[in-house]
């Protein structure tokens, strides 16, 4: 008998036992889907959309074969994005900010289509959507006030920077300006703490 497969005595109920894990109905909030259709067609969102809003099922929970998260808890995190599109479009913007909607939903967005939630690639993202995705992921990265992970060097921040635009998923000439003008540098010094302002060895990126 596997642990899953454990059973627990119980006072009550026909046969006495009850499992000690499992997976139950009452452990399952159904996704309305229609919900889901509007989101994906107004907006034209390109994400999956899970067919249950959460799963607290104890087998279900116990399997998760890679980090933490369930598929659910993920798109739940996911789905800041779907509310900042929904906020933003709402707004009565003066013409000169009318893009400012896309270039916030797509700072999630990556060069080979596979960011969200669009999935956009390198020939639909502009060139504000390439610059706010590198800031977004720096800003990220370095943030102090994170409760669930420590804040990077400007090291070790622009090492994963560099890592990503290697892998073709970052804009490489915007990185650069970021790197060469010392941008990094005006907002560290700015904002981060005075441990996390360390050497950067700008020849190993320009």
């Amino acid at each position: 008998m596997s642990n899953l497969e454990l059973k627990n005595k119980r006072s009550k109920g026909k046969s006495g036992y009850e499992s000690l894990l499992a997976d139950k109905k009452e452990h399952q909030i159904i996704r309305d889907r229609e919900d889901a259709e509007v989101f994906t067609k107004q907006y034209n969102i390109n994400m999956n959309f899970p067919d249950l809003l959460s799963n607290s099922g104890e087998i279900y929970n116990l399997s998760i074969k890679y980090g933490t998260l369930t598929e659910e808890e993920r798109f739940c995190i996911n789905e800041h994005i779907i509310h900042t599109i929904k906020m933003l479009d709402a707004l009565p913007l003066p013409e000169e900010f009318r893009g400012l909607p896309d270039i916030a939903t797509h700072h999630h967005e990556n060069l080979l289509g596979s960011g969200y939630p669009r999935g956009l690639n390198k020939q639909q993202l502009s060139i504000p959507d390439r610059i706010l995705a590198i800031a977004d992921i720096f800003e990220a990265l370095t943030a102090s006030d994170r409760p669930y992970k420590r804040a990077k060097t400007l090291s070790e921040a622009i090492d994963i920077l560099a890592e990503m635009v290697s892998h073709g998923k970052l804009d490489s000439d915007i990185f650069t300006l970021f790197i060469k003008e010392r941008i990094y540098l005006d907002y560290a010094n700015k904002y981060l703490d005075s441990y996390q302002i360390d050497i950067v060895d700008l020849e190993r990126y320009l």
